[in-house]
């Protein structure tokens, strides 16, 4: 996956379904730094996933560059005419690219070609070279005896005289066998080094053999890779026809992650597609004003030597963001509708959210500002290349406030279901409380669930809210605590253990991971027992807190409330109930 020093990627996280028995989506979290964006992806395979990512590093990566050469051309101190001229067309386009924001889609199939989808690249990995032959040396012939420099030269007197005949042919043996002799020692080192040569290629042949099997494992890793990922697409789209819930909302995704938009709009969006209605519900984030252009023109004032930019009036801007706003609502309406060729669709339900800093507060806050719910059948017969965006808004009975630059926050029509299927009603324990009640030795459930009780005890008062999950026993989420506060608040994972015997480091452990799987911010595991070296030592440095017996005491006489721990007893009593 794509990553640079601007670029952060969360660790992909698994969502079961409420039995635990089946993923139903893997999610991961990226923020781009240099931009201040924030996104959160998911799909139902971890591949696809990845890819999503890396499809989305690279709009970002992209973005980032056109902003860093913008940047850096805004800094040079060489402003002239062209970049004046550059500019001013820069923003008539951003202005046009604004009002064509809904007409744009009208020219587009909105559908979704699988095939695209697919991974198609070459495996692009050049193959190994094999090694061309050496060299090798060549060696002469071995002297022949016979040859002239080796035979006497006899003069008549070397016949006449058998001693100077004798002392030539001894002479032309000692050159013969010195020649031999060095024939010898040439040789010799002439089969030494192409013996070496033989060894060093075929140590060659060895390694390029190996490399091509190395190779070939790649290419068919890759192969396999991509198949099995085109695989998953085939899938995906099997499911789709079939009217998958999932692959229904997966679709959508995938369809509005296609609409282009100015690179300032956020384009962060929430799907849920309820099957027994067949309506999908969108809570979509908007643009807020500081997202539009507000250039009109751009001059080169040769007199002063410099660009001069005239602003978009305050009236025309707030008129654009109505606009812009309306017309994304119903572009969105148009591709999902326009991309579904099933009909799994029936209605949808789409809700513009707003992320913008409240005037009164200086706080920033996210509010819903428009709400529309639109059925296919009468959406479809619209002309939406001809209406007026906020009159054509308001015919479908969408609600919003007389003019959304206000930003006035308004009820959603439908919204996406946040209820957490695992939580159940509770009920109040601690008022059954008193000074002979063991805690150790109390029904497990009832010691759930006071927990619970102490806890919201302690969150309410900062509006935070606890809810216990179903009884499992399975040592996964007991509670969930929900704190508002903007700094230490978020999402915490409460586990009680109703323990007689030192909690080790593996239940420690295994709030951990839950924690991190649940998203949490923060773990409490609340026991009546001790926690033992280990179990502390691994909770150091961790967003985990450990409450043992005495800490559950003294909560509960925070709060007004008398009891005991005797662990002695409880073992006893919870023996005997055996």
């Amino acid at each position: 996956m794509m990553k640079n020093n601007q670029l952060k990627i969360g660790r992909a996280e698994a969502y079961w379904n409420a039995a635990g028995t089946r993923i139903l989506k893997f999610t991961v979290e990226m923020y781009h730094k240099g931009l201040n964006e924030h996104k959160l992806i998911s799909a139902p395979d971890e591949e696809i996933l990845e890819n999503k990512a890396n499809i989305q590093a690279n709009k970002w990566q992209i973005k980032w560059t056109k902003l860093e050469a913008k940047r850096k051309k805004d800094e040079s101190k060489q402003a002239n005419m062209e970049n004046a001229i550059e500019k001013d067309n820069e923003a008539q386009q951003a202005l046009r690219d604004i009002d064509n924001i809904l007409k744009h889609t009208l020219k587009i199939n909105d559908s979704i070609d699988w095939d695209t989808l697919k991974k198609k690249d070459q495996f692009s990995e050049p193959l190994p070279q094999k090694p061309a032959p050496r060299i090798k040396r060549a060696y002469n012939s071995k002297p022949e005896i016979s040859e002239p420099a080796f035979t006497p030269e006899l003069t008549f007197m070397d016949k006449l005289f058998k001693s100077k005949k004798e002392r030539k042919i001894r002479e032309c043996e000692r050159k013969y066998a010195a020649a031999c002799s060095d024939w010898e020692k040439h040789y010799a080192e002439v089969v030494d080094y192409n013996k070496k040569i033989d060894i060093s290629h075929q140590n060659e042949i060895n390694k390029y053999v190996k490399a091509v099997e190395d190779w070939e494992k790649r290419k068919t890793n890759f192969v396999s890779n991509q198949n099995k990922y085109n695989l998953k697409i085939d899938n995906l789209k099997k499911a789709y026809l079939n009217k998958s819930p999932e692959a229904v909302s997966e679709y959508c995704e995938l369809v509005l992650n296609n609409s282009t938009y100015p690179e300032t709009f956020p384009q962060n969006f929430e799907l849920e597609y309820v099957p027994e209605t067949k309506i999908l519900v969108v809570e979509y984030e908007m643009p807020s004003v500081k997202c539009l252009p507000n250039v009109k023109e751009v001059k080169y004032i040769a007199s002063k030597k410099e660009i001069k930019e005239y602003l978009v009036s305050q009236t025309q801007i707030n008129n654009m963001f109505d606009q812009t706003l309306y017309k994304i609502a119903l572009r969105s309406i148009h591709e999902i509708f326009e991309a579904d060729t099933i009909d799994a669709i029936d209605a949808i339900s789409f809700n513009g959210w707003v992320i913008e800093v409240n005037k009164a507060t200086g706080k920033e806050e996210n509010n819903c500002i428009l709400s529309i719910q639109t059925t296919k059948n009468e959406f479809i017969n619209i002309d939406l290349g001809n209406v007026d965006p906020k009159i054509c808004f308001k015919g479908l009975k969408g609600v919003a406030s007389t003019k959304l630059s206000s930003i006035t926050p308004i009820q959603p029509i439908l919204r996406i279901s946040r209820e957490d299927k695992r939580f159940v009603e509770s009920y109040e324990v601690a008022k059954n409380l008193d000074n002979a009640t063991n805690i150790a030795a109390m029904d497990w459930e009832d010691f759930e669930h006071l927990i619970r009780e102490l806890f919201e005890k302690e969150f309410q008062q900062n509006g935070g809210e606890v809810k216990v999950t179903q009884a499992s026993r399975d040592g996964g989420v007991d509670a969930i605590a929900f704190d508002p506060d903007p700094i230490r608040g978020g999402k915490i994972v409460i586990q009680a253990k109703r323990y007689t015997n030192t909690v080790g480091v593996a239940a420690v452990r295994d709030l951990y991971g839950t924690v991190v799987n649940e998203g949490a911010t923060k773990g409490i595991l609340v026991s009546t027992a001790d926690y033992g070296s280990d179990a502390y030592n691994f909770a150091k440095d961790k967003p985990l807190t450990l409450l043992n017996g005495s800490n559950l005491l003294h909560l509960l006489e925070k709060h007004g409330h008398h009891a005991k721990i005797d662990l002695r007893e409880a073992k006893k009593m919870l023996a005997d109930n055996k």
